[in-house]
């Protein structure tokens, strides 16, 4: 992982010039290539969706919770759903951002590389780096179509989410908390997919890093 100094100048660095190539410039002077920034970035993304996963699940914890009160706790309840609702909204949102960051990182990284195999004389070395090149974006279009498929899991998961916390805003009383009851299963459901698939997104993610980091 890139330590944090360095982001913080390379931070600045973005701010002050306002361009990626500066960027990429200022760490290679410190020995960091595209490659390495990738490696971080997916870790990061993964590292997003396994604290996003605990999120919701502690959502549906909440929810669970929040459908067995009295009808005196009913604000109560409100407010601790609401907090949840917005907890796993944030999370949800960071997941996206890094995503789109690994994105970005990828399709510089593989633009440079295939203007560099025109760069080559051995036409040998040129092939091997080629098929590289396919290889690893093979993987790591396979890594990134499991991301987005957790990352599209997310949205349902909100919106049910957002309708219930709304519902019972709108409703503070015992039989807001009834209709509630009748959703808490669909919910589970939800969640429980998109648990499975962003786990699904973190074994490609490992599966991914380790392919970079040994080659």
């Amino acid at each position: 992982m890139l330590s944090i100094r360095l982001y913080t100048l390379l931070g600045l660095a973005m701010l002050i010039s306002g361009c990626s190539s500066v960027y990429y410039d200022t760490m290679e002077k410190v020995g960091i290539h595209k490659r390495d920034i990738m490696v971080d970035r997916v870790e990061s993304a993964r590292d997003a969706q396994a604290e996003a996963q605990e999120q919701f699940q502690s959502a549906l914890d909440q929810f669970a919770s929040v459908i067995n009160l009295e009808e005196s706790d009913l604000k109560r309840a409100y407010d601790s759903l609401n907090h949840e609702f917005e907890a796993s909204e944030a999370a949800a949102a960071e997941v996206t951002e890094r995503i789109s960051k690994v994105e970005s990182v990828a399709e510089d990284l593989f633009e440079e590389w295939q203007e560099e195999l025109d760069l080559y004389e051995n036409k040998s070395l040129k092939a091997t780096s080629a098929r590289k090149l396919k290889q690893t974006k093979q993987r790591y279009q396979t890594m990134l179509s499991s991301m987005k498929k957790a990352e599209r899991s997310m949205q349902p998961v909100i919106n049910t989410f957002r309708d219930n916390v709304l519902f019972l805003k709108h409703n503070l009383n015992a039989q807001a908390i009834g209709s509630l009851r009748g959703e808490f299963g669909n919910l589970k459901a939800d969640i429980n997919n998109l648990i499975n698939r962003m786990n699904q997104s973190i074994k490609q993610s490992d599966e991914f890093i380790r392919g970079m980091q040994s080659s």
